[in-house]
C-alpha cells in the first residue's frame, strides 16, 4: 500500500511542478496537502531527491523546481563555480580537447567536466594547470567546446 501511495505522490509532484512555478519545499508540501497527501518536509525533501528535481530561474529573481531531463546538463553550484573560476582556455587537437586552467585547478576542473557526463568524452587526465580530455571524434570535440561555452555563459 505504501509503495502505491508513494507512486501517486511522486506523480502528483511531477504534475504540480509542471502546472505551477514552485520555489520552495514548503510551497510544494502545501500544494501536495491541497491534493490530499499528508506530507512532512522530510518526505518532500526525499521526493525531490528521488525525482532528481533541481531549481532553475523562473524570472523576476525567483526560482522553480524542474525535472532534469536526460539531455539537460546537471551541474551543482560547486562544480559550476570551479568551472567558471578555474577554466582559462580550451583548444582542440583533433579528438583531444586541451583545457588550460588557473595554476593548481586542473584536478578540480576535470572533476567538474567528469560530473557533466558528456557522452562525447571518453576520459580526462589532469595535471597542475592542463587537462587533456579524450573525445570520441574531432567533430564531437567541437560539440563539447560549444556545450562548455554554453555552461560558462549560463
Amino acid at each position: 500500500m505504501g509503495d502505491f501511495v508513494k507512486r501517486q505522490r511522486l506523480e502528483a509532484v511531477v504534475d504540480l511542478i509542471h502546472r505551477y512555478d514552485i520555489e520552495t519545499q514548503e510551497e510544494l508540501a502545501a500544494y501536495l496537502r491541497g491534493e490530499g497527501f499528508a506530507v512532512t518536509q522530510a518526505t518532500v525533501s526525499r521526493d525531490i531527491r528521488e525525482l532528481n528535481l533541481t531549481k532553475v530561474s523562473a524570472g523576476n529573481g525567483r526560482q522553480k523546481y524542474v525535472i532534469l531531463q536526460n539531455d539537460e546538463i546537471k551541474l551543482s553550484d560547486k562544480y559550476l563555480r570551479v568551472l567558471r573560476d578555474g577554466l582559462v582556455s580550451m583548444n582542440k587537437a583533433q579528438n583531444i580537447l586541451v583545457l588550460k586552467t588557473v595554476q593548481g585547478m586542473a584536478m578540480a576542473v576535470a572533476a567538474a567536466i567528469d560530473a557533466l557526463k558528456f557522452p562525447e568524452i571518453v576520459g580526462c587526465i589532469a595535471g597542475d594547470d592542463t587537462i587533456m580530455a579524450a573525445v570520441k571524434s574531432a567533430r564531437e570535440t567541437e560539440i563539447v567546446i560549444e556545450k562548455i561555452e554554453g555552461i560558462l555563459k549560463g
